[in-house]
């Protein structure tokens, strides 16, 4: 029996810059450490990288003047009502792009949090307040007369009320959550939330917007020269300089598959390669769902799709194993389908990128830990093997 499950190493890497070969630095990178550390590469061993350098990489940026270019395209002159942006400095620095491409800008915040957890205020403040969420549309004025400043994230200290009306005399911010409500202010409409945004462009559009588009169709081609992503557009994007943006990686499934290849060609080991962004978990403290993405990994090699089909090993022991031997234990996992009993009872039904995804993003953080690929060796074991 092995003694050891899964391990996961922070793999240390150079600095990469734009035009840098990443699947060589990715492959070189693994193996220096596996030599200096004394390990062994296993087939259906996972590699992961962080989406921040395959777009650096790539040289995947993109100037505010660019972006304000696309909202001058995209859209007519007059008011744009950016809908549901999400509290961030970092993840909606594509303001200072938006409010420039638009003669007045209405910024719609959702309360008492935004859809990643980000909370202003609380549920009781709401209901001693007697505001309705669900149907109230309140002023900056409004809110401030019911809320006073509570504006400001307790995890950052930042205004966000303020933080995004410093972008021009010609910003205003109201609060609301239903996005349709941004019709009285303009019939143009940009959709700036992530998970729901196809829901928010429907429900406009459905209620005569005369223009709808969400960040994802924002730089989702060149423009001047830009960085883009055909999918993405500005989602995934993170501040790099005061006038400019990275973007999401683009072209992620080649990017993968030519680090396996490399890796195959290297070692003979059939290696599973992910990019990855933020992890798909919520914190149990400031209640933040992690996942300000569009998705947990853009790329992935074929044998990371699809999801876990374990057995509820404590289950099984509980109601069919009590009392056998570990090697009776390991022949009955072995002999058990979990697709043709309840003893997968419990299992959480989440895909091996987006449980993987959150693995790295908590082993390599988001500061200086300087270790922007993931080794991840034994995940696909289980007790039998």
């Amino acid at each position: 029996m092995k003694t050891v499950g899964t391990t996961a190493r922070g793999i240390r890497a150079p600095m990469i810059k734009a035009g840098d070969d990443i699947a060589a630095i990715v492959v070189d990178s693994i193996l220096a450490a596996a030599n200096d550390e004394g390990f062994a590469l296993r087939d259906r061993d996972v590699v992961a990288v962080t989406e921040a350098v395959v777009a650096r990489a790539q040289g995947n940026y993109a100037s505010t003047a660019q972006i304000a270019a696309d909202i001058r395209r995209k859209f007519p002159g007059g008011t744009l009502v950016a809908t549901h942006p999400i509290f961030s400095r970092n993840r909606f620095a594509a303001l200072h792009g938006i409010a420039q491409g638009c003669d007045k800008l209405i910024i719609m915040l959702q309360y008492p949090g935004d859809e990643v957890g980000n909370r202003l205020i609380s549920w009781d403040d709401l209901d001693a307040a007697g505001v309705n969420p669900y149907t109230d549309l309140l002023t900056e004025q409004e809110y401030r007369a019911h809320f006073g400043h509570n504006t400001v994230l307790e995890y950052t200290g930042v205004d966000y009320a303020e933080f995004y009306k410093s972008f021009g005399d010609h910003v205003e911010i109201i609060f609301c959550n239903d996005v349709r409500r941004a019709l009285e202010f303009s019939p143009h409409v940009l959709c700036c939330d992530i998970h729901s945004r196809a829901r928010s462009k429907r429900l406009l559009q459905q209620a005569g917007a005369q223009t709808v588009y969400g960040l994802d169709d924002v730089l989702a081609e060149s423009v001047d020269d830009s960085g883009y992503h055909p999918q993405y557009g500005l989602l995934g994007s993170n501040k790099a300089t005061d006038d400019s943006l990275k973007l999401f990686p683009r072209d992620c499934d080649a990017v993968v598959a030519d680090m396996a290849a490399r890796f195959k060609t290297a070692t003979g080991k059939q290696i599973e390669v992910m990019i990855y962004g933020d992890g798909a978990f919520k914190d149990p403290v400031a209640h933040i769902w992690e996942l300000a993405d569009p998705v947990v990994s853009p790329g992935f090699t074929p044998g990371l799709r699809g999801m876990p089909n374990e057995i509820k090993l404590k289950y099984l022991l509980d109601r069919e194993l009590n009392g056998k031997s570990d090697d009776e234990v390991r022949q009955a996992i072995a002999n058990k389908s979990s697709q043709l009993s309840d003893a997968a009872l419990g299992t959480t039904p989440r895909h091996y990128t987006d449980l993987l995804g959150s693995l790295c993003d908590l082993i390599s953080g988001s500061g200086d830990k300087g270790t922007p690929i993931v080794l991840v060796q034994g995940y696909f074991d289980n007790f039998a093997a």
